[in-house]
């Protein structure tokens, strides 16, 4: 621990006591000698402008908090080495999400980080090699994706041009947005729609025009929210109102049992090793893709539904290669 650490910790053990700490306390928390712990309470007091005092009845040092001030914190961004070290974490999830979106915005406290990990003693230096994060199948947002995040924050209806991919045609709407959300590495709009009356998820890079209106939202429910878009498989929304049960082998259970396919899955390991795996839906197409990635490592039980359309699906694919 180094004279930037033991400050930011020793502000911390102040922060958080009402009562006066020893100094052989400091000392023990701050890993010091006792001339160190003096010298860092002088910074502290005298180049930070903390409110620190001794009190020699009980034989300790505190922070004197003024009669309606709030409590003291230190000047300027401070983080210790663990904290930045999740910080660039975070920024390289960040800009891995999506390149550039954030830049201008981000671009001063990028700065900050920039000089912070400068210091070898954090290991920061080679962030960006150390710290890969790999999207796979990810789109551009797009150029409309600040106006969308801006509506949904703002709480203001929205007219966009969107081109579906289903069906291959552009409409005119008026929606009112309700969440962003980041599936699968792409970004998608929950919103309620003022042409269809009713909740809808856009797909953010096939908006083609994004225009932000005076005119509020229409609120819906968090509660409700979740039960359109959250309680079936995937990304199509709608209530579930089916049942999936697939089964993997032993093999494959290794992974499977560990992976979260939906928060309201439930799974089990059979008497032989396999894994049976137990999930809502109502939309059976992202499903099927999903069951189609474990090639014979997985058997869908029921319903017989979609377990005719696996076998379709797995019929055509091997007629392609005959």
């Amino acid at each position: 621990m180094d004279k930037f650490d033991r400050i930011y910790q020793l502000h911390h053990v102040l922060a958080g006591r009402r009562t006066p700490v020893a100094i052989d306390a400091l000392m023990e928390r701050l890993e010091c000698s006792k001339p160190s712990a003096y010298r860092l309470l002088r910074v502290l007091r005298d180049y930070l402008g903390a409110p620190v005092r001794l009190d020699a009845e009980r034989g300790g040092y505190l922070y004197a908090q003024s009669p309606g001030e709030g409590p003291y914190e230190l000047p300027g961004l401070w983080f210790n080495a663990k904290e930045l070290q999740a910080l660039v974490v975070f920024e390289r999830l960040l800009e891995s999400l999506e390149p550039g979106l954030l830049a201008e915005h981000l671009e001063p406290l990028a700065q900050r980080v920039a000089q912070l990990m400068s210091h070898r003693r954090l290991g920061l230096s080679e962030a960006a090699q150390r710290i890969r994060v790999l999207p796979m199948t990810a789109r551009k947002a797009g150029e409309h994706f600040h106006t969308l995040a801006s509506a949904t924050l703002q709480r203001r209806r929205v007219r966009i041009g969107y081109r579906s991919r289903s069906r291959d045609e552009s409409t005119e709407r008026e929606v009112s947005p309700q969440r962003l959300v980041h599936y699968r590495d792409n970004w998608y709009l929950d919103a309620w729609c003022h042409l269809r009356h009713g909740l809808r998820s856009f797909a953010v890079d096939r908006v083609h025009s994004a225009l932000e209106l005076r005119t509020p939202v229409r609120g819906i429910p968090d509660a409700e929210l979740d039960e359109h878009f959250a309680s079936s498989y995937g990304i199509f929304a709608g209530r579930a109102n089916k049942t999936a049960v697939l089964r993997f082998s032993r093999e494959r259970a290794r992974w499977v049992a560990d992976e979260r396919w939906h928060p309201q899955q439930v799974g089990q390991y059979l008497t032989d090793g396999s894994y049976e795996l137990r999930l809502p839906y109502r939309d059976e197409r992202e499903l099927v893709m999903d069951i189609l990635r474990h090639g014979p490592e997985v058997e869908v039980v029921s319903p017989e539904a979609l377990r005719s359309a696996v076998k379709q699906r797995l019929a055509a694919a091997l007629a392609r290669y005959a």
